[in-house]
């Protein structure tokens, strides 16, 4: 576990070292202070005065503030006086996704997506001889790795003293996410700063990375930003007299507008009262702010005086007349023949770059294939560790998830997917890409998160529900796939190999990207939301059983929500089976875009939609949060023809999927929440499950164009004339999806729902009528029954027995 003091160690460090670039005391009396401050020992004399200040200001209670500037200062008057500035340095990686999809091939893909990961995970914390650790029964793994990246620094930035000797494990925040944030000797904030940058850039060659830095005073940490004097400090008794003017709402927030919702949302606790809204506003929350809005100004090109100019990116201009890489961006540098890889491939510098981490990326392999040795470049890529293999970690400590994925295969046995059609085999030539983000992510932090070490705890909690809800999805509901009617002749993998039927493109912070097959997608993308959700309430354990051998890992915050002022309409959030809705409980959760389409759909296409479906998700989510739900919410599109939509998908519904005839109808009903959701999958699962005759699916489909009415009068003599399914076809669907608003009414309007448009009361629209019955056919072949289960079991036990 990490020092629990690590705030206090860092504060100290920083204070002791001073402003100048020659610290106040030497290196060996700042060690001594830092061990002794780990270990519970008393600090060097020379330095006790500063250690107490920091000591003096973790201690401050969370919930204090001081109502005027007099009372701060006269119960923190060390404090007050202490002109040692704090540096505070935060950047990563910009334009992430426009980097790692630049290529169409999958090893490509996954090669970018390891590399940025390798240099947030591993190089950045080792700037602050903080070395990577995955592996408990081999702590020394990536030692040489990270004592490389150290060398590099400080032979780059080694100007009074060594970059690696000014920094020490406890400065770091939080690593994570492709972001870091961390405290620094404020007089090394540029150098910090500029070697983030260069790692990126050197590393990468082509991906955009930004980093920025500032000094803060002592009580800048606890208190937000303060004038200098600190007399000179705005502070309650003016935003008292200013808080309704526009420019200070803009600042600290509207207070009607937050008592306003506060009667109708549970998602967030807005302040109500001035001294609450100033306090939220007056917190470390406010430096990190700042920083973000340097970062911003930095990324768009403005030049610093003291820093080198970010105007001008990493450019590699191709002639006319030379070979290009496969991505036709820059120029080739290397061209490899089979049999060395499986096609002849054309590579630029920055491309054989992702090409050789995403082999090194496959089973963490550090050899160097041929096909580089061969060539001219120099650079060598360190250790990686692949997410098969962090998933496989994850199955380790969970034996009962190993078990359901593994069956009786051996770990060793499984291949990582070499391409899309890998992936596709196990879904008759179909994938789903799976793009999720964090919800109210913005909205915590500001009004919840107040001191480091809650950035540090809220940090982490995300980054554990975000990579335990995927392993946990990925393990419940995939298997390894054995390759059949294989026709690829870019792959080294022939029928008969085992494969991982996914592919983790990203895990960084709240972020997901995946891709999976397309007859598991929903299941997945569904599990992931609530697993989420329930990890963060600790209502799912991350390991099944705990050992004194393994890192203690939990969740340290409490996300649960308070029990609301007035009960949740749940037909306002739910239009499946609403009474039977549980409220959603975690301030957190996720919007998430699912993508099913032909594993030959060009990447660059694939990625614009399923931006476009999370953007959709998480619009509904807003909408649905003014009616009381937290929880998480999904959007999704079945591509069975790259060129169903040549515009963008809000367009696509508006002007081709909905109908303005006497009454409004929109011939969808996406997006759905989680709970609606699990109602859509077991309504197909049961149509399916009753072999309900896919003609007449078809025919009630078509018959919703022709207005409200006919469909109705259709769908009716359809359910009457079944001879198998009609039970089941009335309970999941009618009963559950189309009953009226008014409970008194006894009547039902299947195929149809009806929305009163009310959802949002200042922006409403038309009342309206939507259906389910278009989607149900969409994802009719990607969604299993019981019985195509059961029959996949039943082939694998037999194909088992054969070999036994």
């Amino acid at each position: 576990m990490q020092n629990k003091n690590f705030i206090t160690t860092a504060i100290a460090w920083c204070l002791a070292w001073g402003d100048e670039r020659q610290p106040k005391y030497s290196l060996e009396v700042l060690r001594q202070m830092r061990e002794a401050l780990n270990q519970g020992k008393e600090v060097p004399e020379e330095v006790q005065a500063l250690v107490k200040q920091a000591q003096e200001l973790q201690g401050i209670d969370k919930d204090y503030f001081p109502k005027t500037l007099d009372e701060l200062k006269n119960k923190y008057p060390d404090l007050w006086h202490q002109t040692t500035r704090i540096g505070l340095v935060y950047g990563g990686a910009t334009k992430i996704k426009q980097y790692v999809f630049e290529s169409a091939k999958i090893q490509d893909i996954r090669g970018a997506s390891t590399l940025l990961d390798r240099i947030n995970q591993v190089d950045l914390p080792a700037f602050f001889n903080q070395n990577y650790q995955p592996d408990k029964n081999n702590p020394n793994r990536y030692n040489a790795q990270c004592n490389q990246v150290r060398q590099w620094l400080d032979a780059n930035f080694y100007v009074d003293y060594k970059l690696s000797d000014v920094l020490i494990p406890e400065l770091i925040i939080y690593s994570t996410g492709g972001n870091i944030l961390a405290f620094c000797p404020s007089a090394y904030i540029n150098d910090l700063a500029n070697a983030i940058e260069k790692r990126y850039t050197e590393e990468t060659l082509t991906a955009n990375s930004c980093a920025v830095g500032d000094t803060f005073r002592l009580l800048e940490i606890r208190f937000g930003l303060l004038r200098q004097p600190i007399e000179n400090t705005l502070w309650l008794d003016w935003y008292r007299q200013q808080y309704k003017k526009p420019l200070v709402q803009a600042y600290f927030g509207d207070l009607e507008k937050n008592l306003e919702n506060s009667q109708t949302e549970r998602c967030t606790e807005s302040a109500v009262s001035v001294e609450d809204a100033f306090a939220e506003r007056k917190s470390f929350n406010e430096l990190t702010t700042k920083l973000a809005i340097l970062f911003n100004q930095r990324r768009s090109g403005h030049d610093l005086s003291s820093r080198p100019s970010r105007r001008y990116p990493p450019m590699f201009e191709t002639h006319p007349y030379l070979m290009r890489d496969e991505g036709e961006r820059r120029s080739a540098v290397m061209i490899v023949q089979p049999p060395e890889l499986p096609r002849e491939s054309s590579f630029s510098e920055a491309s054989a770059r992702k090409h050789l981490v995403g082999y090194g990326a496959k089973k963490g392999n550090p050899d160097i294939p041929q096909w580089y040795r061969n060539s001219q470049l120099t650079w060598e890529s360190i250790r990686v560790e692949g997410w098969v293999d962090k998933f496989n970690s994850f199955l380790k400590e969970n034996p009962t998830l190993q078990q359901k994925y593994y069956t009786e295969f051996e770990y060793n046995e499984v291949e990582i997917a070499q391409n899309l059609s890998h992936i596709a085999n196990a879904s008759k030539g179909f994938i789903a890409y799976i793009y999720a983000d964090g919800n109210n992510m913005g909205g915590y932090i500001q009004k919840k998160i107040k001191t480091p070490q809650d950035y540090k705890d809220f940090s982490k909690d995300v980054e554990l529900a975000t990579e335990y809800a995927v392993y946990q999805a990925l393990a419940e509901h995939l298997h390894p796939q054995k390759l059949q009617n294989l026709n690829d002749e870019e792959s080294f993998l022939d029928n008969g190999d085992l494969v991982h039927p996914f592919e983790i493109i990203t895990i960084g912070g709240d972020d997901i990207i995946l891709i999976v097959p397309a007859n598991k997608a929903l299941q997945i993308a569904k599990i992931i939301g609530e697993k989420f959700e329930k990890i963060l309430l600790k209502q799912v354990p991350l390991f099944e059983q705990e050992t004194a051998e393994r890192e203690v890992k939990y969740i340290v915050g409490d996300y649960k929500i308070k029990p609301p002022n007035k009960p949740v309409d749940f037909k306002k959030c739910h239009r499946y089976k609403p009474t039977e809705a549980e409220p959603s409980q975690c301030l957190l959760s996720t919007s998430i875009g699912v993508l099913i389409t032909s594993y030959n759909t060009p990447i660059y296409y694939a990625k614009d939609l399923m931006e476009q479906l999370l953007k959709s998700a998480k619009d509904r989510a807003k909408k649905l949060k003014k009616a009381g739900y937290c929880g998480g919410t999904v959007d999704f599109l079945t591509l069975k023809s790259v060129t169903m939509i040549s515009s963008n998908i809000k367009e696509f519904r508006e002007e081709g999927l909905t109908k303005k005839l006497t009454q409004k109808l929109k011939l969808y009903a996406a997006p759905y929440t989680l709970y609606e959701l699990g109602g859509l999958i077991s309504a197909i699962e049961t149509l399916k499950n009753a072999k309900f005759p896919k003609s007449q699916l078809y025919q009630i489909r078509d018959l919703l164009e022709r207005g409200k009415h006919t469909a109705i009068l259709n769908y009716r003599y359809f359910r009457v004339r079944l001879k198998q399914g009609k039970h089941e076809l009335k309970e999941q669907f009618e009963e559950a999806w189309c009953q009226p608003k008014d409970e008194n009414n006894g009547g039902n309007l299947a195929p149809w729902m009806y929305d009163d448009g009310k959802l949002d009361p200042k922006n409403p629209e038309d009342p309206f009528y939507e259906t389910i019955w278009r989607e149900i056919i969409d994802l009719y072949d990607f969604v299993a029954s019981f019985d195509e289960d059961n029959d996949a079991i039943d082939t694998h036990l037999l194909t088992t027995e054969a070999k036994s």
